[in-house]
């Protein structure tokens, strides 16, 4: 289902598909945020508590945004830009490079898988035109 607004079509059930996925995310980032190590029962290597905790917190704050997004997607969807701007970041500095050194943990596939999950979908979902339309 499309809807124009401005002349641009937007994707309204892809937005609160994110949206939901997002929250989905975030409930992870809660939980390793209340229970720090969770993720080592998943084979991922104990966090460094700093560090972990700025990336949980990072996940949380989108899902906040995102409940916020279910009622007015077109309006929080500068919450799913920031979602594709960090992953895909961190595909080019960080899972592109170690894979190509051969030095990409096993457990870091799955998050890659995770993180491709996002960008495609964010990639269909964003309303790109509207976001950057002038005059908004």
């Amino acid at each position: 289902m499309s809807t124009e607004s401005k002349g641009i079509k937007v994707r309204v059930n892809w937005l609160r598909f994110m949206y939901v996925y997002t929250i989905v995310a975030g409930g992870i980032g809660l939980g390793c945020l209340v229970a720090p190590g969770t993720l080592s029962l998943f084979g991922y290597p104990t966090e460094e508590p700093i560090w972990a905790g700025v990336g949980y917190s990072l996940t949380l704050a989108e899902a906040i945004g995102a409940i916020l997004g279910l009622r007015s997607p077109l309006k929080f969807s500068p919450v799913l830009l920031l979602q594709l701007t960090y992953k895909v970041i961190w595909f080019v500095a960080i899972f592109i490079p170690l894979s190509i050194a051969g030095q990409l943990p096993s457990y870091a596939i799955g998050t890659g898988i995770l993180f491709a999950t996002f960008v495609v979908g964010d990639l269909i979902a964003i309303p790109f035109r509207y976001l950057f339309a002038k005059g908004q």
